[in-house]
């Protein structure tokens, strides 16, 4: 990879295109189903009870009410003293979780899955601010960032600077810039035009070391769960959360902490795919390397291409299990879709369909002739 190459807005996070997102994210509007907790007034829903915009109920009076709010209707009617509750209009905070592990740095085509995750966060960022509530976020890529949610425009550009410096891909494939990395001669073929490749497909042969390993993964896995660890220091009960990911280090410690915080929060989850992660590409034999170490994936074949769709269809699947068990809302986005009119289609669907956890979709394809759709039992299948 060249110099040149690192500077593409496609392949590295670029500062300016996260603040030129603003005019176009004036479209989204986070789905909010859940009532918010802050203590902060704002513009949601709350069901602290108190004197505010909206009656909700009324009930038997106890001690330390403010006879202010007696009900003197249904008092009358039952006999005995009782009051009036109000819902209070509350400021909601909205916290981003970003990925910027090795898998991210990756595309087939369109731009890096890291810089999808990067736009989408900003553009929530963006739409968050524009509706009154406070924007944070946890970067995390090996090690953790934390942001707690800040309001205003403040808030907004301190998120975008932290996604330029997590999505900049030189660290994570072990570049230094200014350099090129030679290719190998040993690995001929058609090269994936992506440095990097989200996780070991089958019928997949190295030429040098794996392309990654289970110390790799273990690692990987790891700062996945450690981030959601995290997670309950940054977003407060009440939080609106997106989660932004390709989930591929997604495992049984990881849904433990996605129960919990789905219980206090409200968990969105966006999946972000690359095509070559929904239908094999053309018959062939592939090189793939991680910038690092390299192999080739062999598509030449019937078996390697079944193997190779069930490799993924399996993760898609394992994903769409897990979040739905633990009631988080599934959306996805790909490298090769624009993430605004995805963001924007999918919360307004999200939102029709008002629900705890699942499949929302849209309507518009993944690629071309794929798109994963919800069956009645919940479980997806391919259709081409």
């Amino acid at each position: 990879m060249h110099r040149a190459d690192l500077e593409n807005a496609d392949i590295r996070v670029d500062t300016d295109d996260l603040i030129a997102l603003r005019a176009r994210a004036d479209r989204i509007k986070p789905a909010r189903p859940m009532p918010a907790r802050s203590a902060l007034a704002g513009a949601h829903r709350s069901r602290f009870r108190g004197r505010g915009m909206d009656y909700r109920e009324s009930r038997c009076y106890q001690a330390g009410d403010d006879i202010r709010n007696m009900d003197w209707r249904i008092t009358a009617r039952a006999g005995h003293a009782h009051v009036k509750l109000f819902d209070e209009e509350r400021e909601r905070p909205v916290v981003v979780v970003a990925d910027f592990g090795p898998s991210m740095f990756f595309a087939s085509t369109g731009a890096f899955k890291s810089v999808i995750a990067a736009r989408l966060a900003a553009l929530i960022g963006w739409a968050t601010i524009a509706h009154g509530d406070r924007i944070g976020a946890l970067i995390f890529n090996g090690g953790h960032q934390e942001l707690q949610p800040t309001g205003g425009r403040r808030g907004q550009m301190r998120l975008i600077r932290a996604l330029a410096q997590a999505g900049d891909p030189a660290p994570a494939l072990g570049l230094v810039r200014g350099q090129s990395r030679k290719s190998d001669p040993d690995m001929p073929g058609k090269r994936v035009s992506a440095p990097t490749f989200s996780t070991p497909a089958p019928s997949t042969s190295a030429s040098s070391a794996p392309a990654s390993s289970d110390n790799d993964a273990a690692t990987d896995t790891s700062c996945l769960t450690q981030a959601l660890a995290r997670l309950r220091r940054v977003a407060r009960p009440g939080s609106l959360v997106f989660l932004l990911s390709d989930f591929y280090t997604l495992d049984q410690d990881s849904e433990r902490y996605l129960a919990r915080l789905a219980r206090n929060n409200d968990l969105t989850a966006f999946q972000i795919v690359d095509p070559l992660e929904v239908d094999p590409p053309p018959p062939g034999r592939y090189a793939i390397t991680d910038g690092v170490r390299g192999g080739f994936i062999d598509t030449a074949g019937r078996v390697g291409r079944e193997r190779y769709a069930a490799h993924f269809a399996r993760h898609h699947e394992r994903v769409q299990e897990i979040t739905g068990r633990c009631g988080i809302a599934l959306l996805r986005c790909g490298t090769d879709q624009d993430p605004a009119e995805r963001l924007a289609a999918a919360m307004a669907a999200r939102t029709r369909r008002s629900g705890a956890g699942g499949y929302f979709d849209d309507g518009q394809a993944v690629r071309g002739n794929a798109r994963l759709e919800t069956q009645t039992a919940g479980r997806p299948r391919w259709l081409t």
